[in-house]
This record gives structure tokens, sequence and C-alpha cells, in this order.
């Protein structure tokens, strides 16, 4: 698995040292560690204008978390959402890798279901940086891997709240779905969003075609949309939610994706799509605890909660399709 050992201590503290001297000199040089090297510029343009945050400052967060998120990306095809100037700028949608990248950048040819194209594939420290180099805030990987990537490893509950409403109703729903999942005889592992939302990840036994996948997925959003209708909604129009939270199974398609734990966004308060235990679920937190000036305290005071999912068993998918409890979630 490329990447899949890691970059040492010692790399990523040259490379640290290297971003802070190339940002105090003249804003862009070549990044050297073992394994790659990188050209990198314009590393003091303003990427968080109201924050004073710059593009030195989303290499130094990847740099930090490189540890914990090569692991989550390794071997996923990624998608690019770009902000070459910016959160104050127009971003654009990259998904075909570009035609020319640095040595060390891997890129494969995957198909989509409709056409076969090349993707640049995470997992190693020069992709990562690569891709912030052209201004892709977030890491955006498939739900599946390049080699089979008609496999659904993972699926994602996204908690899609209306501007303004609390996060302690977030994070009540939640609970809701991790209720949901025990009903199933399984468990889920949840994340900020990095911006106003909540993600739950479930993994899926080996194997599983997106097909089961997205019905699994299915399935849990509308037990939780079915026993709380008041608070949560499947309902994919934003008028007919009214102040409800989608409750959203419809990313676990090939081809889409969402923002990694760990990844940067682009919120305007420069958030991480940060791992969270049921604990603090219950306890209570906030999105805006875990941004990209922040986040090396998390890191220290927490480790990696995410690793849990790469392990976990996945729930029993051929009785869990055929339940009643299932049966009831599809009508």
């Amino acid at each position: 698995m490329p990447g899949a050992s890691g970059p040492t201590k010692s790399a990523l503290q040259s490379l640290l040292t290297q971003l802070d001297e190339i940002e105090r000199g003249p804003g862009g040089g070549v990044l050297i560690f073992p394994g790659g090297r990188l050209e990198v510029s314009n590393l003091r343009k303003p990427f968080w204008p109201k924050l004073k945050l710059t593009k030195g400052d989303l290499f130094r967060h990847y740099v930090r978390v490189a540890p914990m998120i090569l692991p989550v990306l390794a071997d996923r095809p990624l998608v690019m959402k770009r902000y070459p100037n910016g959160i104050a700028g127009a971003p654009f949608y990259q998904h075909r890798a570009p035609d020319k990248v640095p040595a060390g950048v891997r890129i494969e040819r995957v198909s989509t279901g409709n056409e076969t194209r090349p993707h640049l594939v995470g997992g190693s420290l020069t992709t990562l940086l690569y891709t912030a180099q052209l201004g892709s805030i977030s890491q955006d990987p498939w739900f599946s891997r390049a080699d089979a990537s008609g496999e659904i490893d993972h699926i994602a509950i996204d908690l899609d709240p209306p501007d303004d409403l609390p996060y302690r109703r977030v994070l009540d729903v939640a609970l809701w779905v991790r209720d949901a999942l025990t009903t199933l005889k399984t468990t889920g592992f949840a994340k900020t969003s990095g911006a106003g939302g909540l993600h739950v990840y479930v993994p899926m036994p080996p194997g599983t075609s997106y097909d089961s996948g997205f019905l699994f997925a299915q399935i849990v959003a509308t037990m939780v949309a079915n026993q709380h209708p008041k608070q949560a909604t499947v309902e994919r129009s934003i008028k007919a939610r009214g102040r409800r939270i989608y409750v959203d199974y419809m990313q676990n398609v090939l081809g889409k994706t969402l923002a990694s734990a760990y990844s940067a966004r682009a919120s305007e308060f420069a958030g991480v799509s940060t791992p969270l235990t049921w604990d603090e679920v219950e306890e209570g937190v906030s999105p805006r605890d875990f941004t990209i000036a922040s986040f090396d305290q998390r890191m220290k005071a927490a480790g990696d909660p995410w690793r849990g999912l790469r392990t976990a068993r996945g729930p029993d998918l051929k009785t869990v399709l055929t339940t009643k409890v299932a049966k009831n979630a599809k009508k």
C-alpha cells in the first residue's frame, strides 16, 4: 500500500521548517523530503483572508496530520475541489488527473461506470502535498479503492442541518444514527464535517457492492427519519425539510465523495473534519473547536480515533437487508 508506512517525525519537522523559510522568503521554492521533492508557490497567498491564514498554513496542516490522513486516503481515487485563490475566490472541481504530475504522484485509470479516466490516487506524501499546491483545500476520496473500484469499503450518513440550527441538535441525530446501527448489530464512527454538519461512517464487509452499501445506508437513514420525524428527514427538497436535519445517504454512489477525516475545509472558520468518540458526541462539541490553527493540540490529546474504521467488522448485510426492520425502513 503506497505511503502506508508513513513519513517519519524528523521528515515532517524538516518540511515544516522548509515551509516557514519559503513563506518568510520568496513565497515559492522546492520542498525536499524522503522519496520526493515538490515545487510550491504562493505560500503567502491568503486562503482564509478574515483569519489571516495562508496557503502555507494549509500545507502545514497536511504535514502535521500526514501520519493519520495518509492511511485514510491510501489507494483511493481523489476528486479535487480547487480554490486557487482561497475561499474568497471561485472554486472548481477536477476529477481527471492533470496530464503532467511530479514524480511520486500516483495516477491510475479508474472506471466510474460510464467511462474510464485517470485519477489521482491518495496514500503518498507527495500526492497529498501536490493537491495542496493545486489549491485543493479538502481531501475528497472515493468510498472504494482504485484496484476494486466497484466495491464500497464503508458507507457514510451525512447529517446536513439548516442554517443556524444549534449543533446539539445535529449531535442528537448522530446518536439516533448510532441507535439504529445498534439495532442492526453494527457500529459507526462519527466525525465533524469541518463545516456545520456531521458524518457517521460504517464499515462494510469485503466485497460489498455499491448497490448493497447504498441500500444499507438508505435503511439506516430511513429508520432515523421514521423514528424522529419532527427532527430528521430524508426529504431531498430543501424547502420540504423545514428546520429538520437532512439525513443524507445519497453520497454512497460510485465516484461520489465526502471530505475525509482530518481534511481541512473551506469553511469560514477553517474547520477540520474531526473524528469524535461517542462520549464526545453525547457530551457535546462544536465544529469550531477544531480548526487548522488549533488541530495540533487536538492530535496530541485525542490521537487517531478514526483508525478503528479500518479494522472494525461490518454488518451482516445478508441478514440486515432481509429483516423486517429493513423492509419497514424502505417503505
